[in-house]
């Protein structure tokens, strides 16, 4: 496989993921932006914010010096403080053009990198940050198509056209 293509698959699944997240969860609005099945679980546009963040954070764990910054508590104030789905979609592009760019600008021996050791995927391939990501995503875009449900609202299938 040439560097090219090897750069287009790990970029390619992050947009796959993109499409599938906006896709099954179109059919939520603006108006649902704080909806929130109960109190103490995350309203729509948190779960959309949070999304974003954690695309950023696998992202600055592998390129940062000190390694993933496990201040989970001081994280979530960046995404606690979302009220809007319209901004939270648009930060979730952002970061999904970020992990594409990220992953396009890498070699396949510098995604092939181990990770150092931690409790993160220590002394794994850089590249598997790339399943941890779509992963994430895909619990969230699940947890989002429950929400769509309990809002009376139908999702449509992730992967349909």
């Amino acid at each position: 496989m040439n560097q090219t293509a090897s750069r287009y698959d790990f970029a390619a699944q992050i947009l796959a993921s993109k499409s599938f997240f906006e896709r099954s969860t179109s059919v939520l609005e603006e108006a649902d932006s704080q909806f929130r099945p109960r109190e103490e679980m995350m309203t729509v546009a948190k779960q959309v914010a949070h999304t974003a963040q954690t695309l950023d954070w696998f992202i600055d764990g592998v390129t940062r010096p000190g390694g993933f910054d496990l201040n989970f508590e001081e994280q979530s104030k960046i995404w606690r403080e979302m009220k809007s789905l319209a901004e939270a979609r648009a930060t979730f592009a952002a970061a999904c053009e970020r992990a594409v760019e990220f992953l396009r600008s890498k070699t396949p021996e510098e995604l092939a990198h181990p990770l150092p050791p931690g409790p993160i995927m220590g002394g794994q391939p850089t590249s598997e940050i790339v399943w941890a990501m779509v992963e994430h995503t895909a619990h969230h875009r699940g947890a989002l198509a429950v929400y769509a449900r309990l809002l009376d609202k139908v999702p449509p299938m992730p992967y349909g056209g």
